[in-house]
C-alpha cells in the first residue's frame, strides 16, 4: 500500500482540487494518512490570495525537510496557486521539493509522481504566460479531471463542491487569481449535470456550485446553445437526490433579477447568497478597479430583498487597502450597517506581487490602522449577526445534519449527550442534542436560543394526533 498525505489551504476551489488529485491517485495505490512522517508521497495545495496562506505554506514545507533528509525516496509536491505563481521561489525556499503542479494540470498529478520514484529530475507543470496559450490547457485540465471524486474529502458525505466555472476575468487590482487560475470559462452544463448525478448516486444531497464569479457562468455550446446561471439551476433541479443547491462567490453586477426569480421560484435553491463588496467607498472601489459603484450594490441589495424578502446575504470586505482614509473606511462601516449582512470575511490587505496593486499603488496604510479597522468591523458585524439571529428564536427551521459539533458532547443530568451540526436552508449553522442516525437527514428543528454565529434549537418530535409536540432543551423558551 502506497500512504498520500495531502494538506490544503486557502478556497472551496483548493478543496475541490485536492478531493480530485485524491480520487485520482487512490485508483493508482494510493490510501491516505494523516502522518506525513509515514507517506510516501506529501502534496501541499497552496493559495496565494493572501499572504497569510503562503506563509502558512512555507512553515509545512520547512517541517517536511527533516522527513526528506530521513526518506530520501519520499516525494514532496506543492501544487496551487502558490505554485504556478513562485516555481523558483519555492525551488529556492525549499530545494528538496520534487514536484510543482499548477492549477491547470493537476490531472497530471499521477504520471509526476511516477517520474520522480523512476528517479526523473524535480518536474514541474504549469501554464506558461497569463492568457494567451494558457486558455486551451486550462480548459482541458480541468474539464477531463472534475468527474473525479472523492467522497472521504468532502466537509461532510452529503454536501459536495462541483466547480461550474474555471478562472477570472475581472482583473481587480488586489487579486492574483486570474494570472493563477487563467481566464473565464463555464464548464459544459451537460458535464455539470452528469457529475452532479454521480454525486446524488454517492449520497450528496446538498451542492454548491463553484466559480470564482459563479453568477456569470456562461456556456455557448457548439450548437449555439446559450445557458447561463439561472439555466444551470433549473437543470440541476431535476436531479434526483439532490435536495439543496448553493453557489458562489458572487459577483454584484451580475445578480440579475432572471437569477434571484429562478432562486425565488426553485424550492431547491437555498435562498443564501455570498456577494463580496469589498468596500463601501467607490475611491477604494476604483482603485480595486472592482467594475461597480457603492450605488449599484446598494441597488442589488434592493433587488434582493425585493425578490428574495427572507435570503440571507454575505459579504466580503478588504480594510486598509492602498489609500484607504478614516472616511472610506466610515463609509464601508455605513454600508454593514445598512445591509446586515448574515456574516462578512473580513481581511487585512496585504499586498500581492504581480498584481496592479503592487506595481502601481502604494501600501501606504500603517498595520496597526488595518488591524484597528479589522477589528472594528469585525466587532460591528458580529453585533448584526448575533441582534438579527434572535429573529430566530422560537422559529422552526429545516436543517441538513452535517455531523457531531466541534463540541461533540455536553454534560446533561443523565450523562453525556451528544451534540450535532447542521446548516439551514439560508446557511446559518444550528446546533442541537441527538444520535448519529440523524447525521445526514434533513430534520425540523425549533430554536431557543442564538449567538452570532450560531443557532441552538431541539429537534421537533410528533406524537399520534393532529399536531406536533414541540420539545426543546433545557434553557429553552
Amino acid at each position: 500500500m502506497k500512504r498520500l498525505y495531502i494538506e490544503t489551504v486557502g478556497c472551496q476551489m483548493n478543496m475541490l482540487d485536492s478531493e480530485m488529485v485524491v480520487a485520482s491517485l487512490r485508483k493508482h495505490g494510493y490510501e491516505l494518512t494523516d502522518d506525513a512522517q509515514l507517506a510516501d508521497v506529501c502534496l501541499y495545495n497552496t493559495c496565494s490570495v493572501r499572504q497569510h496562506a503562503e506563509d502558512k505554506t512555507y512553515s509545512s514545507l520547512g517541517r517536511m525537510k527533516r522527513c526528506k533528509q530521513a526518506n530520501p525516496r519520499k516525494v514532496v509536491g506543492v501544487m496551487g496557486c502558490m505554485a504556478q505563481k513562485d516555481q523558483r521561489l519555492i525551488f529556492e525556499r525549499a530545494p528538496y521539493v520534487d514536484l510543482i503542479v499548477g492549477p491547470g494540470q493537476l490531472q497530471q498529478i499521477p504520471e509526476l509522481i511516477a517520474n520522480i520514484q523512476a528517479g526523473a529530475e524535480p518536474q514541474v507543470a504549469v501554464s506558461m504566460g497569463r492568457r494567451d496559450g494558457a486558455v486551451d490547457e486550462i480548459k482541458r485540465s480541468h474539464e477531463t479531471f472534475d468527474p473525479l471524486r472523492d467522497p472521504a474529502m468532502r466537509p461532510t458525505p452529503f454536501q459536495a463542491y462541483l466547480r461550474i466555472q474555471i478562472g477570472c476575468d475581472k482583473f481587480c487590482t488586489y487579486c492574483i487569481v486570474p494570472m493563477t487560475r487563467g481566464p473565464e470559462q463555464g464548464r459544459d452544463p451537460q458535464q455539470i449535470l452528469s457529475e452532479a448525478r454521480t454525486l446524488a448516486e454517492q449520497g450528496c444531497k446538498e451542492i454548491i456550485l463553484l466559480g470564482q464569479t459563479v453568477n456569470s457562468y456562461r456556456h455557448t455550446s457548439a450548437a449555439g446553445v446559450d445557458t447561463r446561471l439561472s439555466g444551470l439551476l433549473r437543470q440541476l433541479h431535476e436531479v434526483d437526490g439532490i435536495e439543496r443547491l448553493k453557489f458562489v462567490t458572487n459577483y454584484p453586477k451580475d445578480m440579475t433579477l432572471e437569477l434571484l426569480e429562478t432562486v425565488r421560484d426553485l424550492p431547491k435553491c437555498s435562498p443564501y447568497l455570498h456577494v463580496p463588496a469589498q468596500s463601501g467607498s467607490n475611491a477604494v472601489l476604483q482603485r480595486m478597479k472592482r467594475g461597480y459603484t457603492v450605488e449599484d450594490y446598494r441597488e442589488m441589495m434592493e433587488r434582493i430583498h425585493a425578490t428574495l424578502p427572507d435570503a440571507a446575504v454575505s459579504s466580503d470586505f478588504i480594510v486598509g487597502f492602498c489609500g484607504e482614509t478614516d472616511d472610506d473606511f466610515e463609509q464601508t462601516m455605513q454600508l454593514v450597517r445598512d445591509c446586515r449582512f448574515k456574516n462578512s470575511f473580513i481581511f487585512k490587505y496585504s499586498v500581492r506581487p504581480g498584481t496592479k496593486a503592487s506595481e502601481q499603488l502604494p501600501d501606504d496604510v500603517p498595520t496597526e490602522v488595518k488591524q484597528a479597522r479589522n477589528n472594528e468591523l469585525l466587532a460591528l458585524q458580529n453585533r448584526i449577526s448575533a441582534e438579527d439571529n434572535q429573529d430566530f428564536i422560537g422559529r422552526e427551521v429545516s436543517v441538513l445534519v452535517e455531523g457531531p459539533s466541534k463540541a461533540a458532547q455536553k454534560r446533561g443530568d443523565e450523562g453525556p449527550v451528544l451534540q450535532l451540526t447542521g446548516r439551514t436552508h439560508c446557511d446559518r449553522i444550528v446546533v442541537f442534542d441527538g444520535n448519529l442516525r440523524q447525521v445526514g437527514n434533513t430534520l425540523p428543528v425549533v430554536v431557543y436560543d442564538a449567538s452570532s454565529h450560531t443557532l441552538f434549537g431541539s429537534v421537533v418530535t410528533y406524537e399520534a394526533g393532529p399536531g406536533p409536540l414541540l420539545a426543546f432543551n433545557q434553557g429553552g423558551r
